[in-house]
Parts: structure tokens; C-alpha cells; sequence
């Protein structure tokens, strides 16, 4: 076998953990994007500086606040535990949470800048005639910015994959839980017979990285082609 049993835990819970992180993170990714190349409030900016606060910050300090916030004891995570019976701190689906939060800047970025290179004289028409503003988002505005959608989702799902820091500190490392792709390799390292296993790891998320950049790009560029859009 090429990885071991561990190893396709890791993988396989690395891969949920991503798909459910884009699941989530998508619909509100799309309506951020949209508020930042649409329309002017107050509070814009801070708005824009906490969406991209995961770039910037620590990736630990990132779990940590997701910790206080969504832990057992913390009130968003205690909110989700009595009324949904939804626990993050120490389960998988706090790893997706994790996940999201940290790909959510990259998702929002692509989609604005495709937002942003829309003709509003195409959004404007579409008003002139009637339509009503729910009706042009979704019938002109979204069609048109799927290009960026699909890029954004491709470079959040990897960025997912590859998460370590707010993961770790958010929900551990335990295996068949929340040990995925990065910190099965960070594990592998700590033990000094597995090299092997954390090197066909890492060669296993270089490969995929490359991919969803080269498949990001070659999708963008086609669908923008058949929507008649910029890529």
C-alpha cells in the first residue's frame, strides 16, 4: 500500500474536514464578497480588516480565539451545544471550523476581485427592466462572477487541507478525530521511525497544493470564457 491505515485516516478526515469548511464557509464568502464590491456602509473597513484577520494573525492565536469562543465554556460554543447539540473544541468539526475561518479571506478575496470586474451596466439593465434586486444577483451577478467563486473555493479547500496551527490549538491532534494531513505529519516527525510516513505525507500535500493552483486557474479560465467574463 502506498500509505498506511493511519495515514488514509488522516487523509480521508483531512478531505471531510475541507469539503465541510467550503460547504459552510461558501454562502457567506459570497454575500462578504459581495458587500465589499457592492456596497458602501459604515464600518466598511473594519468589516474588510476582520475578514482578512486571518491572514495576519498567528495561526495559534487564531485556535485560541477560537477556543474562547466556541470551547464548551465559551458563549458561541455553548450556544451551539444547547440549542443544535454541536460540540467544536476537540471534534472534527471544530477542525472545519478552523479550516474555514482560515480559508474564508482567500474564498472572499476571489470572489470580490471577480465581482469587482463585472460591467454594473449588465446589473443595471437588468434592474431597468424590472427585475428586482434578488433577481439581478442571482440571474447577472452571480452567473458572471463564477470564475472567482470557483477559484476562491479551490484555494480555501486547499488552504483547508494544509491547515495546522489553528487546528491544533482549537482541537488537537487526536487520531481518528482531528489529526489531519498537517499534524499526522507534524506527528510522524516527533517519532524517529517515521520519516517515511511524514515524507509520502508531505509529497502527498505538495502534489495536491499544485493541483488545485493549476485547476483553479484552468477552471476560472473556462467558465469565464463560456460566461463572457474577464478571467
Amino acid at each position: 500500500m502506498l500509505f498506511g491505515e493511519n495515514e488514509w485516516i488522516a487523509i480521508t478526515l483531512s478531505l471531510k474536514v475541507a469539503a465541510l469548511a467550503i460547504a459552510v464557509s461558501l454562502p457567506l464568502g459570497i454575500a462578504a464578497a459581495f458587500l465589499l464590491a457592492r456596497k458602501q456602509f459604515v464600518g466598511r473597513s473594519l468589516f474588510e480588516a476582520v475578514i482578512s484577520l486571518p491572514l495576519i494573525l498567528p495561526p495559534v492565536v487564531t485556535g485560541y480565539l477560537l477556543l474562547m469562543a466556541f470551547g464548551r465554556k465559551g458563549p458561541l460554543g455553548m450556544f451551539f451545544e444547547q440549542v443544535f447539540g454541536l460540540v467544536f473544541s476537540f471534534r472534527w468539526t471544530g477542525a472545519a471550523l478552523a479550516a474555514a475561518v482560515m480559508g474564508f479571506p482567500l474564498l472572499v478575496q476571489a470572489i470580490r476581485i471577480s465581482m469587482e470586474a463585472i460591467d454594473t451596466r449588465l446589473e443595471d439593465a437588468s434592474s431597468t427592466l424590472g427585475a428586482s434586486p434578488p433577481w439581478v444577483f442571482l440571474t447577472v451577478t452571480l452567473p458572471l462572477s463564477l470564475p472567482g467563486i470557483i477559484a476562491g473555493a479551490i484555494l480555501a479547500f486547499a488552504r483547508s487541507l494544509g491547515e495546522f496551527g489553528a487546528t491544533i490549538t482549537f482541537v488537537s491532534a487526536i487520531p481518528g478525530e482531528t489529526q489531519t494531513l498537517a499534524s499526522a505529519i507534524s506527528a510522524a516527525l516527533q517519532d524517529p521511525a517515521g520519516e517515511p510516513e511524514a515524507l509520502r505525507l508531505t509529497v502527498f500535500s505538495i502534489i495536491i497544493s499544485f493541483a488545485a493552483i493549476f485547476l483553479s486557474g484552468f477552471v476560472s479560465r473556462a467558465v469565464a470564457r463560456k460566461v463572457g467574463t474577464p478571467a
